[in-house]
């Protein structure tokens, strides 16, 4: 499966002079590079690829991380649930490019 994940903190100092929370977010990036899992991130969105109870756990470890940051946390995720395909964190992606080249 692949996850499509964004968390951040509200309700506390998380944020820099300028609204930014790049800090909490880092925290949570962390977690998600560290877990060995394919991954890559953008500027809205992290995105996650790996079997249900492992790409879950990175996403809560990775909630948990920011946790700190504020006293709430958002969470938006999106998954693509396909059993029995791997390598689609590139493979949607090479696709997608191959079409555009036709």
């Amino acid at each position: 499966m692949i996850v499509a994940f964004s968390v951040a903190p509200s309700g506390g100092p998380a944020a820099t002079e300028d609204g930014s929370v790049h800090d909490a977010v880092a925290a949570a990036v962390r977690v998600v590079r560290e877990s060995g899992l394919p991954n890559r991130t953008s500027s809205m969105f992290t995105e996650l690829e790996g079997e249900w109870n492992e790409v879950m756990d990175v996403v809560k470890r990775a909630t948990e991380a920011v946790a700190p940051f504020g006293t709430r946390v958002s969470l938006v995720l999106k998954a693509d649930i396909r059993p029995g395909h791997t390598g689609e964190l590139d493979g949607k992606v090479e696709r997608l490019e191959a079409a555009l080249d036709r």
